[in-house]
């Protein structure tokens, strides 16, 4: 399974995947408290410091991912200028673009194994009521892995399309789109099962609510 993460070394990397998930939550939850417009603001200096400790790709691979929420603070501006509340929009917008900042820092120098095996020791207490612990974390490692191979096939075929002709796809790719990721997960399923599967090993299924 390839990897989000950033390939160069940086000292981010050589932080626990524990404590730089731990730390997110807490600046979340920080980042929801603060409502002033200086205080994002500061938010969003700090996280483009970080950001930019990382490296040139860190900053390019940043930038394609904040890319489209342009487009949503946009509207959101828009509609909050309508209802004159800017000071409101820009808050908002300011506070969603730390946020998504913040966690693309913790992906790009976090390794897919560290987080499948981090959610894996956090979901440890489920096997008391019959789940496989690595179930959750592949889920979420599939999650996170597919979502930058959902938008570069779209944009794929959004390519072709535009090859052959010259008004705008709109909803058109949505069938050849759904049925390639529908055909990709058969792969990846036949792929789960060649490798054993998620299924709960013998042992754990005997001692499980033992």
């Amino acid at each position: 399974m390839l990897s989000l993460a950033l390939p160069e070394r940086s000292w981010a990397h050589r932080l626990p995947a524990a404590l730089k998930f731990g730390l997110l939550a807490v600046a979340m939850i920080a980042l929801m408290r603060i409502g002033s417009l200086a205080g994002q603001g500061a938010a969003v200096l700090v996280v483009a410091a970080l950001t930019a400790s990382l490296g040139r790709k860190a900053i390019r691979q940043s930038l394609v991912t904040l890319r489209p929420l342009v487009w949503i603070v946009a509207v959101i501006l828009i509609w909050d200028s309508l209802q004159g509340a800017v000071a409101q929009g820009v808050l908002f917008g300011l506070r969603v673009l730390a946020m998504v900042g913040l966690a693309n820092v913790v992906t790009l120098t976090t390794p897919l194994p560290e987080i499948v095996a981090l959610i894996e020791r956090l979901a440890q207490p489920l096997a008391r009521f019959g789940i496989f612990p690595r179930i959750p974390a592949i889920s979420v490692a599939l999650v996170i892995r597919f979502v930058p191979v959902l938008r570069a096939r779209h944009d794929t075929l959004a390519e072709a399309w535009r090859a052959r002709s010259a008004r705008k796809p709109r909803v058109k790719l949505l069938a050849p789109l759904t049925f390639s990721l529908l055909d990709d997960a058969d792969h990846m399923a036949d792929a789960l099962r060649a490798r054993g599967g998620l299924a709960l090993p013998r042992k754990g299924r005997d001692t499980v609510g033992t």
